[in-house]
């Protein structure tokens, strides 16, 4: 279970012993700074970084709800407050949860139960986009039938005039096409022709050089006309440049 690393933000050093307390019993949450008004709580979040704040609304020089917003990307929010009127401004600016003061453990503990919530729901959103960017796949004509290609899986693909021969992990899948239009098929922030005979996924490039990449132990021929471009796209962030 992740811990998450809290900001408590209170004018009354009676609300921040309760606060203190409650998350001192709590094993997920960790205390990594304390403030008795907003402007000292902006200072600190240049300088640590905060996963939730527990934020007090009624605060001298500058209202909890004026300091979020004038945070760009604040951390998850509870706001705590002994003013009930508050309430509709709070999650009007996206907070999770609203502590009516004075609120018990069990009340505090249901709020972070929210919280635990939602940073589940973020974290399986996360790896659906994630499962669902590796489950790409394709469908080309072979043997007869349709053939499923997952994308992931593609070494790099090569021209035989009306024919192009798949590559993949783990077999080769000859199809009757010609290469600029699987290169179509193909998405091109992911692969790229690399002479007229050859397509292939950037990700998978071992090493290269001007004139050649390396594949899976494969050595591959850089065509002059797409030369320039390749080395461009190798050496953008996220390439190794040798």
């Amino acid at each position: 279970m992740n811990t998450f690393r809290c900001l408590l933000v209170d004018d009354e050093p009676p609300a921040l012993d309760v606060l203190r307390t409650y998350i001192q019993s709590t094993p997920m949450l960790q205390i990594v700074g304390e403030c008795h008004h907003a402007l000292a709580a902006f200072e600190l979040l240049q300088k640590r970084q905060v996963d939730l704040i527990f934020l007090d609304i009624n605060m001298p020089r500058l209202l909890g709800t004026e300091f979020l917003k004038t945070l760009t990307h604040p951390p998850r929010v509870v706001f705590t407050t002994g003013f009930r009127e508050y309430a509709y401004d709070g999650f009007e600016l996206g907070a999770i949860d609203y502590l009516l003061k004075p609120y018990s453990f069990e009340r505090f503990l249901k709020a972070v139960h929210k919280v635990l919530e939602l940073d589940q729901k973020a974290a399986e959103s996360q790896r659906e986009t994630t499962t669902q960017a590796t489950e790409k796949f394709l469908y080309v004509r072979a043997d007869r039938k349709m053939v499923k290609v997952m994308i992931h899986e593609i070494l790099y693909v090569e021209s035989l005039k009306d024919y192009v021969r798949i590559f993949t992990s783990n077999h080769q899948i000859i199809t009757k096409q010609t290469i600029t239009s699987l290169e179509d098929m193909l998405p091109d922030d992911e692969f790229m022709r690399i002479h007229r005979s050859f397509i292939v996924p950037l990700k998978r490039i071992d090493s290269y050089s001007q004139h050649t990449v390396f594949i899976n132990k494969a050595e591959l021929p850089v065509g002059p006309l797409y030369r320039n471009e390749l080395m461009k796209r190798l050496q953008q962030p996220g390439y190794l440049v040798v």
